[in-house]
């Protein structure tokens, strides 16, 4: 069993101090409130203010509210730098539940399946993603299951090439043959991993919709049980919208996962407050956020942490 979790302490303090950089424009906002003296209802409605401009949503933004104030009153603060502690503490409570590492071993290929809008930063995720299992130790098959965009495929061979991984490419044809074809070969060479790549859609074009189900179908055919994993990258500058691929990709394909991509220099990185607010009214519980990304570079992109991430945020 390989669990794909954090790397060794010192380049995660690096980390830190890029994921803290990338998220001062939505930390900027909410910081500003607790430049007072004192601890008034003002605060509170200015902080309000801050959490709904950073897209957090309502709901995220009055259950945050609710419970600082009640860990207000039980520590008796008095100071505004105490209350923004507090309000770290509010904020890691709410988001522990979508930290969970990404686990390999379980199915042998365990088989991902990925999916998000254009522009989200799906194929470079996988790059991204395809090195952490590779530094893992995992053997790796990806499949070009974007069959329509030429550019897909390119962008994913040069990916395998840089992380020295199989590829299973097909111009033109069936995306879901293409994913079978990998599957079966995945079996075959003995792989751990088998991760496809599926064309970037809305989520309000049911037929492309339906598309990426007949993948999920054709997947099952070719091995019991998968996907194993079914992750969404989302573009955390999207906020709100961001939400709302969150819910109609999950209820289409049952969401195991998401990448959030693209938090460095968003003022909306409060949508993942939103998404863990959204989890707790979930069925099947909250939808665990197993990457994070913040730029272009292979470090960028590493393992969600809930303490780590509301700090960064609160400064």
């Amino acid at each position: 069993m390989t669990v794909v979790d954090k790397p060794a302490a010192p380049s995660r303090g690096g980390w830190l101090g890029r994921l803290k950089q990338g998220l001062r424009k939505t930390g900027a906002g909410i910081a500003q409130v607790f430049t007072g003296t004192r601890i008034e209802e003002s605060l509170y409605d200015d902080l309000e203010s801050a959490l709904l401009m950073a897209d957090a949503g309502v709901a995220a933004t009055e259950f945050l509210l609710s419970d600082l104030r009640r860990r207000v009153k039980d520590s008796k603060a008095t100071e505004p730098a105490a209350v923004k502690a507090l309000l770290a503490d509010a904020l890691t409570a709410l988001l522990v539940p979508l930290q969970r590492p990404l686990t390999i071993g379980a199915a042998a290929p365990t088989v991902i399946m990925v999916t998000g809008v254009n522009g989200a930063g799906k194929t470079t995720s996988i790059g991204k993603l395809t090195r952490h299992l590779a530094e893992a130790d995992c053997k790796v098959l990806l499949a070009a299951a974007d069959t329509f965009r030429a550019a897909a495929r390119e962008q994913l061979a040069v990916w395998a090439g840089r992380n020295q991984v199989e590829i299973v490419s097909q111009e033109g044809g069936d995306p879901a043959a293409v994913t079978f074809d990998a599957v079966t070969a995945g079996r075959a060479r003995g792989c751990d991993v088998v991760i496809a790549d599926t064309a970037g859609r809305l989520p309000t074009q049911t037929h492309l919709m339906e598309e990426l189900k007949k993948i999920q179908r054709v997947i099952g055919k070719a091995q019991a049980g998968a996907p194993h994993e079914v992750l969404l990258v989302v573009d955390g500058n999207t906020g709100q919208n961001a939400l709302a691929q969150v819910k109609a990709f999950d209820a289409a394909l049952g969401l195991t996962g998401l990448i959030v991509t693209k938090l460095d220099g968003t003022a909306k990185g409060g949508v993942l407050a939103a998404i863990a607010r959204w989890g707790t009214q979930r069925a099947a519980g909250p939808v665990p956020v197993y990457f994070i990304g913040i730029g272009e570079k292979m470090e960028d992109l590493q393992t969600f942490d809930a303490r780590e991430f509301a700090q960064a945020l609160l400064g």
